[in-house]
């Protein structure tokens, strides 16, 4: 808007900023390739006329311009960053269409590797060439420039020049105009698919196969943010937001390089793990604080609408697949290993020192599981018994079981199957103990499950003949993981199996539990 003052110089900034953003959304829904096509276009106009910006500028840089680079300050230089930081957000635009993208693994790290260091480049070579040309007191004459490059480009080429360099900045910020929507609409619709957002939002376009309604969405919050809010402010908003995203990325790769999940596999792998992440979790997070209160408030206040957007509505709607739970199932693998060294050791001391086992035992309910019946219908039944010990519903007691043997980190031994969970409400461990004549299938087709003793076993290698749903209080985790490793070390005994599919009734069931122990 202020760039093309310069042709129409009564014109209100506000309405064009809106109409280019309805233009944009426009070419966005005929489709991603129209888009990215104008998109080229763009950026080649663009680089050609930068390029003569510097080439012409360079000559005229006058290093006297540069005295005092730090008279204002080591924190005036890191509030900048934190403001500027927003021009640098191309690079989460390459990530948010990767579903677009041919050849992701080699397409996606170079793109992002070759915008930011071109980016870097330009910027550092164009700020350098403004400041120097002009110097920093001129363009911060009357509150700051908002064209500074026509005023450099004027006094390096007079009118001609202004003009030619305006046509340079529409055309920048038309990119950045048009890759903005494109990728920020991509959000609200992968959202809408994964049932985060209403399902509206996840559709497409029948003949451009674009998410409209999505780009419709955010195409009208783009006019409602530039139309309540000045230029500096949105900048802001816009850092702190992407300086959280980067931040939370960052988390997410050492997440998903700790859960070792076996489908994990990127064809790229960031150097200096984790020290690079840690840096990039605590710096951005810094520079919010340096944007000032109402950036760390605004910050601040998206993440508690976000916990509450997923709590009151997305919780019911989707089923979690988070790679954090592999982390803990890995984590449990590993205690499981030393469990013996572990009952050896605190087993005397523990607050818990008569050996709860043989208890939960007694006090466990048996079921013998109906032909035909699947897991979840075994597991509903499981938590309908165990409700009534417990001070937990039955629907809540049977989506925790459901939602652990989902994440593939219910254990299975030779046929049987433990899941399990903790929670504060439970006074002391009970246990339902299941079994099936038949067998059951747990989990999907092809999903991996860890064996107490190391290895993995897969849902299609075979039916499991017992269920021994276990719940216990989360303040003794200790007292848990003992029950899990008698448990598990019983299953394992060879004549457990037999005994267990010839025991009579629930008397003889527990008496094979207790007698192998």
């Amino acid at each position: 808007g202020a760039y093309l003052g310069i042709f129409f110089p009564n014109a209100p900034m506000t309405p064009i900023a809106a109409a280019v953003a309805i233009a944009f959304g426009i070419v966005n829904m005929i489709g991603a390739k129209k888009s990215g096509s104008a998109q080229v276009v763009l950026v080649i106009g663009l680089l050609l006329l930068l390029l003569w910006f510097s080439g012409v500028g360079a000559l005229q840089v006058q290093a006297d311009f540069f005295l005092g680079f730090l008279s204002k300050g080591a924190s005036s230089i890191v509030s900048t960053a934190g403001l500027v930081v927003v021009s640098y957000m191309g690079i989460t635009k390459v990530a948010s269409v990767a579903e677009e993208v041919k050849n992701p693994v080699r397409n996606l790290p170079l793109g992002m590797f070759l915008a930011f260091g071109t980016t870097l480049a330009i910027y550092l070579v164009g700020t350098a060439i403004m400041v120097g040309v002009v110097s920093a007191d001129t363009l911060a004459i009357n509150g700051g420039d908002l064209t500074p490059v026509a005023t450099v480009a004027e006094a390096l080429a007079g009118r001609w020049g202004a003009i030619l360099m305006t046509i340079a900045a529409i055309l920048a910020f038309s990119s950045v105009a048009n890759a903005g929507i494109l990728s920020a609409s991509r959000y609200p619709f992968a959202m809408g698919r994964d049932k985060l957002l209403p399902g509206i939002l996840g559709a497409t376009g029948k003949r451009s196969q674009t998410p409209q309604i999505s780009i419709f969405l955010t195409v009208a919050l783009i006019v409602l943010f530039v139309t309540l809010f000045s230029p500096i402010l949105v900048a802001k908003l816009a850092s702190s937001v992407k300086l959280l995203m980067f931040a939370m990325s960052c988390f997410a790769v050492i997440i998903l390089r700790e859960s070792r999940i076996d489908a994990y596999d990127p064809g790229f792998r960031s150097p200096f793990y984790p020290w690079l992440q840690l840096l990039g979790i605590v710096a951005p997070l810094w520079l919010v604080t340096q944007l000032g209160i109402l950036s760390i408030a605004f910050t601040g206040g998206l993440m508690l609408f976000g916990a509450a957007w997923y709590w009151y509505y997305a919780r019911k709607r989707v089923d979690r697949r988070g790679a954090i739970f592999h982390v803990f199932e890995r984590l449990g693998r590993g205690s499981g290993d030393h469990e013996q060294v572990m009952q050896e050791r605190i087993g005397k001391s523990a607050p818990w020192a008569e050996d709860p086992f043989a208890a939960v035992v007694e006090r466990s309910v048996v079921v013998d599981a109906n032909v035909g019946v699947n897991f979840e219908d075994v597991t509903r039944q499981a938590a309908e018994l165990l409700a009534k010990l417990i001070p937990v519903p039955a629907d809540v007691i049977a989506d925790r079981f459901l939602e652990v043997t989902r994440y593939g980190a219910t254990p299975v031994i030779k046929g049987v199957a433990l899941p399990y969970f903790c929670a504060p409400p439970i006074r002391q461990s009970e246990m339902v103990l299941v079994r099936s004549e038949e067998g059951i299938h747990i989990g999907q087709p092809g999903q991996s499950f860890p064996n107490v003793f190391g290895s993995r076993a897969t849902a299609d290698e075979g039916k499991v003949h017992a269920i021994f749903f276990l719940v216990s209080p989360d303040r003794h985790p200790g007292q848990h993981l003992h029950i899990m490793a008698q448990i598990a070390h019983l299953v394992d005994e060879d004549g457990f199996s037999g005994e267990w599919a010839a025991a009579s009734g629930e008397k003889e069931l527990k008496e094979v539990l207790l007698r192998m122990e």
